[in-house]
């Protein structure tokens, strides 16, 4: 079993940044692919980035490719994303979750494990 707990989440100015961090409970999760996704108000929940168990394979949304970086210490247990250059749209709950697999995955249905989300907010 693996729990996942979020924080960093905040309001910040167009343009800013946030690193989010996700930290997991369980040994397993070192073994597992991990990912970030969003939900925007009025909005379905959205693949935001996933990355491999060990951080070396990552994949990115169109929208956030070239401005978040996901990445991870396993020795920690903990997962980031590094936000910059937000845009008003980014706003949303961002959710880490964990997939029971090695290779990162954009398939919500993948993931087994969810965080219970922070709030981004960004203003224009």
């Amino acid at each position: 079993q693996v729990q996942l707990v979020e924080s960093g989440g905040g309001l910040v100015q167009a343009g800013g940044s946030l690193r989010l961090s996700c930290a997991a409970s369980g040994r397993t999760f070192s073994t597992y692919a991990a990912g970030w996704f969003r939900q925007a108000p009025g909005k379905e929940r959205e693949f935001v980035a996933a990355g491999s168990w060990n951080g070396g394979s990552t994949y990115y949304a169109n929208s956030v490719k070239g401005r978040f970086t996901i990445s991870r210490d396993n020795a920690k247990n903990t997962l980031y994303l590094q936000m910059n250059s937000l845009k008003p749209e980014d706003t949303a709950v961002y959710y880490c979750a964990a997939a029971r697999r090695s290779n990162w995955t954009l398939r919500e249905s993948d993931y087994a494990y969810w965080g219970q989300g922070t709030q981004v907010t960004v203003s224009s």
